[in-house]
């Protein structure tokens, strides 16, 4: 198909079509003459896995250029390709090493993970961005207790084993792999966060829906001197 046809196909424009050849993150089509090229499926699939990580990621072109780097080296084993993209959809976290209740919560998700048993690496900014996470929670009053992290992580792991990470064409091509991991971190990962809402939603109308709202609270006003 030419590029014409390639953008009515993906719903991309031609610009930003060019705009992704120019920075790599499209490979180039086949040159059939001095001015035209044409494309295939392949790279249909490649436009619909950056628009997924542009829109519904909300990852910056330059993580997704490390993504496609990773997908297009053949010398990258499956396992760390698809540690690229995680670590790429990570959200940055800010560490500081003198801050106490950074440093403290960082040592819990380190507990954590080692009780678990679950392979990470040293290095993995999830751990950074976990730790964030139960530092802002114990700021806020509702600190994630032992059991509710090990409760949360048994579901997640059963949801990743069963229903994301074992439905992964390991043996397929190497992009299948990389797209089907975003399907489910990503995407499905959308389709998580939605259906929590709904439930929330659900069982609020459930325990509240007819009772009266509590009362205000209003904050005394000191009196004025004199």
């Amino acid at each position: 198909m030419r590029i014409s046809q390639l953008s009515v196909a993906s719903g991309v424009p031609i610009p930003t079509i060019k705009y992704y050849l120019r920075e790599g993150l499209l490979p180039q089509g086949e040159q059939t003459g001095a001015t035209r090229a044409e494309y295939g499926q392949a790279h249909l699939r490649r436009l619909r896995l950056i628009r997924a990580l542009l829109e519904v990621g909300r990852l910056p072109v330059a993580s997704i250029a490390k993504i496609v780097a990773a997908v297009e080296d053949e010398s990258t084993p499956v396992h760390r390709m698809l540690g690229t993209a995680h670590y790429a959809l990570a959200s940055p976290a800010a560490s500081d090493p003198g801050d106490q209740e950074q440093r403290a919560a960082r040592e819990r998700v380190d507990r954590l993970i080692d009780d678990l048993g679950w392979r990470i690496t040293p290095d993995a900014p999830t751990r950074d961005e976990l730790a964030q996470v139960l530092v802002r929670l114990a700021q806020l009053g509702r600190p994630a207790g032992e059991d509710d992290l090990r409760h949360y992580a048994d579901v997640i792991m059963r949801l990743v084993a069963e229903r994301e990470i074992g439905k992964v064409p390991m043996d397929g091509p190497r992009e299948t792999a990389v797209e089907s991991l975003v399907i489910g971190t990503v995407l499905y990962g959308k389709v998580f966060d939605v259906l929590r809402r709904l439930a929330h939603e659900s069982e609020s109308a459930r325990l509240l829906e007819g009772r009266p709202a509590p009362p205000v609270r209003r904050t005394s006003r000191p009196e004025r001197a004199g």
